[in-house]
């Protein structure tokens, strides 16, 4: 029962109303423009620091730096609810303040918007892809990635009963292959020298294979590629959980850095974000996408691009997410240029 006060006005409906006057700059907190909304400025200000400064966000405790930065882009909806408010309330202080994270968002990301370059003939094409080792529908999954025409396609979760699904539907169009452990590598291009690469952290058991290096002899020369699946992460109450994963990103980057070829691709599940300073061994050494989000976690509703295209001694153009297969992921595609 709501108790009724005041000639029959209920306190829920009072306190509407104050709230209302109080988004409106109205009585219950009076001021002009450029005093009311002290508190939106300061959470306008907060923000820019936290896009411009992530990198000095502590990440020893709970890797709280790279849970922000793998949600980094996420910081302009923060920005766009400020905005409301600040409209609400009518605040020419906040409105000014909020100019600080609009201009630094749109530094950071403002260009992944920009129309990509126009292909070249030397450039290659790729697909990558985290299969999942509970999909349903492989030889369906092959066909999408297939209709993309790539050069290359990556794929990571294959299983025993599985792989043989995607021989087959690939082979006439990708007659070169090399799979090692639970990651594979087709190609339109012949593949020669792949091996297992060692990226697995301490700790984790043994029959853990999820990387791959071999070289692609394209028409236009040879080139070193690299297929990995990084160790998982996990979101607790603690914080972030993914030592492992920087971990192999850590035995990754040695392993890309030690490449005595020039040109160098790497396609994988990564499990991070090019922001995740947990990447920075690999982000570090190799070009990432110029253009495009190409969020690709979950499948459902993705809020994050963990799957990764990188390059050395080449442009990474436009990148983007491809239609649900029925994998929890979203294939991306990319356009390599090579200098």
């Amino acid at each position: 029962m709501v108790e009724q006060v005041d000639g029959g006005t209920s306190r829920p409906v009072r306190a509407g109303r104050r709230l209302v006057r109080w988004a409106r700059g109205g009585e219950a907190r009076g001021g002009s423009p450029w005093t009311r909304g002290r508190v939106l400025a300061v959470l306008a200000v907060l923000t820019a620091g936290l896009l411009v400064f992530h990198r000095a966000v502590p990440n020893s405790v709970g890797h709280v730096g790279s849970l922000l930065e793998a949600f980094l882009p996420w910081l302009g909806v923060v920005v766009v609810a400020l905005l409301g408010l600040a409209l609400l309330r009518r605040s020419a202080l906040a409105l000014v303040a909020l100019l600080l994270p609009v201009a630094a968002w749109t530094y950071l990301f403002g260009g992944l918007f920009l129309p990509g370059a126009e292909p070249g003939p030397r450039d290659l094409v790729v697909v990558q892809h985290n299969v999942s080792d509970e999909n349903a529908d492989p030889a369906g999954t092959a066909r999408a990635l297939a209709g993309a025409e790539p050069d290359l396609i990556a794929l990571e979760e294959l299983v025993p009963s599985a792989l043989p699904v995607y021989e087959k539907t690939l082979a006439p169009d990708y007659p070169y292959h090399a799979v090692r452990g639970t990651v594979g590598l087709w190609s339109r291009h012949p593949l020669t020298g792949a091996r297992r690469l060692d990226i697995k952290p301490q700790g984790i058991a043994e029959g853990w294979h999820r990387g791959l290096r071999t070289t692609v002899h394209t028409p236009h020369g040879a080139i070193a590629a690299y297929v990995a699946h990084l160790p998982s992460v996990r979101v607790r109450a603690s914080g972030l959980a993914s030592s492992w994963r920087d971990e192999s990103a850590g035995l990754l980057g040695a392993a890309i850095a030690a490449e005595k070829r020039d040109r160098v691709v790497l396609l994988g599940d990564l499990n991070g974000t090019v922001d995740d300073r947990g990447l920075a061994p690999l982000t570090s050494r190799m070009n990432v996408a110029e253009r495009g989000f190409a969020f690709s976690f979950p499948a459902g509703f993705p809020l994050a691009r963990i799957d990764q295209v990188m390059a050395r001694s080449a442009t990474v153009g436009h990148i983007r997410a491809l239609p649900a297969t029925g994998s929890d992921h979203l294939p991306v595609a990319a356009r390599i240029a090579w200098g």
